[in-house]
């Protein structure tokens, strides 16, 4: 059976790990997927830019869906970013997509054409057709050059299964117009690591996360104590993390992310071409902010069992 996604908590949007050969790195994978499931995370989003998916072939891409699936078994939901030029590629990724034991899709608006309100809903709506499985928008115009606005999620809400946004347009404020226009009627998962504190505060749902794939139980343990109400411990580990979350702004966030899990002892810092290791100066300065981080790492609480100990006084 499906595993149903509750849009909320801590979603990392993995990394793809290579070889030095250039294959898929599937023991590597295997011993970050393990370190988010154990710190606490809420499901795992694969083939997104963080996973390097435009330079995946579909074999490639399809031996990773498996062994994720396989892996993960049920214990958390497992979501597939979808992001395409045509919207019958798109539809036909959509409809195979439930087949391979995943629970939902993230969905960015058509890829290298810059569609209007009537083309962009009809092409998110094309999709959400062709599949039962959940879907999360991906809100990015600022990378992206698409903005799905507000009367576009107006058009949207009549499919069922479009119940999530993932907010990165970079204005915190949207979380609050989203929730005055639509109530619940769509789940918003911050996606900017950077003004994650500030959107879950404002009353975001979860977090789209990708400096986790790095530091899972630090992201996991700011969503909980917020979500607890204990604004201020969250907020000092908020400010310890800032300039390591200040590293998925930059164009070359995957490298800058994969040397931070390679420092952390969970990743590889081994990435596709074009895309090259960092050298020089560049490295100098990203290693010195990760390894900064990494000496000065928080003595976190007992973030998992937050609430826990309070309902057992009940």
């Amino acid at each position: 059976m499906r595993m149903k996604i509750t849009w909320e908590g801590v979603f990392p949007a993995v990394t793809t790990k290579f070889t030095t050969d250039d294959k898929l790195d599937f023991k590597a994978f295997e011993h970050n997927i393990d370190e988010q499931l154990s710190a606490g995370v809420d499901g795992i989003i694969i083939g997104g830019t963080l996973g390097e998916s435009s330079v995946l072939s579909n074999t490639e891409k399809n031996e990773l869906l498996k062994f994720t699936v396989q892996k993960v078994n049920g214990k958390v939901p497992i979501v597939l970013n979808i992001a395409e030029g045509s919207t019958r590629d798109a539809v036909n990724i959509a409809a195979s997509a439930a087949k391979a034991g995943l629970s939902g899709l993230m969905m960015l608006p058509p890829m290298r054409y810059k569609s209007d309100h009537r083309e962009t809903v009809e092409y998110f709506k094309a999709i959400a057709e062709a599949t039962d499985l959940q879907i999360m928008i991906y809100n990015n115009p600022v990378d992206y050059k698409v903005e799905v606005t507000l009367d576009m999620f107006e058009d949207l809400a009549a499919c069922s299964n479009i119940d999530a946004v993932k907010e990165s347009t970079r204005d915190v404020v949207n979380v609050t117009r989203m929730i005055n226009r639509f109530g619940d009627r769509f789940s918003i998962m911050s996606g900017v690591d950077t003004l994650a504190m500030d959107s879950l505060v404002m009353g975001a749902n979860g977090w789209v996360a990708g400096l986790v794939c790095a530091f899972p139980r630090e992201t996991v343990a700011i969503y909980k104590l917020i979500k607890a109400g204990r604004i201020e411990e969250a907020a000092e580990i908020n400010r310890w993390f800032m300039p390591l979350l200040e590293l998925d702004t930059f164009s070359k966030l995957v490298q800058y992310i994969k040397l931070a899990e390679a420092e952390a002892g969970i990743g590889t810092e081994t990435v596709r071409p074009p895309r090259l290791p960092l050298i020089g100066e560049e490295r100098n300065a990203i290693l010195k902010i990760i390894r900064d981080g990494i000496k000065n790492r928080p003595i976190l609480p007992d973030y998992l069992n937050i609430g826990k100990k309070e309902k057992a006084l009940l």
